[in-house]
Formats: C-alpha cells, sequence, structure tokens
C-alpha cells in the first residue's frame, strides 16, 4: 500500500476506527460491531484491505471483542511488545497498512492455544457472497 493510498483510506475513518487503528486505542467490549458477528466470510484491514481473519477461526471468547484462533494470513499480521498500561502483552498490526488491530493472548482454545483478540473498528467483514465479487474468490475453499 503506498502512502497516498493509505492516507486517503485514513481520511475516511471514522473517529474510534481512527483511534483504534493509528492510536492504539482500544474500543469498548460487547458494543462493537462483530463481538457476536457469525455470518460466514473473511475480516479485512479496514484501510487497506489486507486479508486477516476468518469466521472459520472466529469463536466466543467471553471477551466482548471478536477473537480468532490463528490469523487468515500470517504474512499479513505483524506482532510486537506492548508494555502499555503496566502489562505486558503482545500487539496484533497488519502488515501493510501497519493498523493497530489488538493483542493475541495465550489462552485460546485451539491446538496452538492462541486467542487473537481484535478490536472490531480495524476490520471491514467481507461476507462470503461477496467474495467473488470484491476481490477476495481465493478464500471461498474456506467454506466447503
Amino acid at each position: 500500500m503506498d502512502e497516498n493510498s493509505k492516507k486517503d483510506a485514513i481520511k475516511k475513518l471514522d473517529p474510534l476506527q481512527l483511534c483504534v487503528t493509528q492510536e492504539g486505542g482500544t474500543e469498548r467490549p460487547f458494543d462493537n460491531q462483530y463481538w457476536d458477528h457469525k455470518e460466514e466470510g473473511i475480516y479485512v484491514d479496514i484501510i487497506s484491505g489486507e486479508p486477516l481473519f476468518s469466521s472459520v477461526h472466529k469463536y466466543d471468547s467471553g471477551s466482548g471483542w471478536p477473537s480468532f484462533t490463528h490469523p487468515l494470513k500470517e504474512d499479513n499480521i505483524v506482532e510486537k511488545m506492548d508494555h502499555s498500561h503496566g502489562m505486558e502483552r503482545i500487539e496484533v498490526k497488519s502488515k501493510n497498512a501497519d493498523s493497530h488491530l489488538g493483542h493475541v493472548f495465550p489462552d485460546g482454545p485451539a491446538e496452538n492455544g492462541l486467542r487473537y483478540c481484535i478490536n472490531s473498528a480495524s476490520l471491514r467483514f467481507i461476507p462470503k457472497s461477496e467474495l467473488e465479487a470484491e476481490g477476495y474468490g481465493e478464500y471461498l475453499e474456506l467454506f466447503k
């Protein structure tokens, strides 16, 4: 993603999306768009559109935020240590847009034991029925 495209995309964000993606903010639990969303599809970075997570790997962690057992495409995720708020956590960011997405914790249900706790405000959902039209047809395989 080039710098001008990123700047244009950032200008279109609402205040919460801007706070979360650019300032490392966190939205309120149980009061966000995707915490209990159950439709089949994929979640992409709200700025760059890079594929990040899938409904196939989504589960109810009870945290009030969308939670996933692992990323859809590992290469699109960057993890780094976060020592803010007196805690030691691993921050999750998108690779191309450098958007703050949330954090990953070692208390997940899958074989890897990870819970990717992600802010809805950093995501755009692409329903399974629109994957092809939106240019994400390669991910239709996940839903067979």
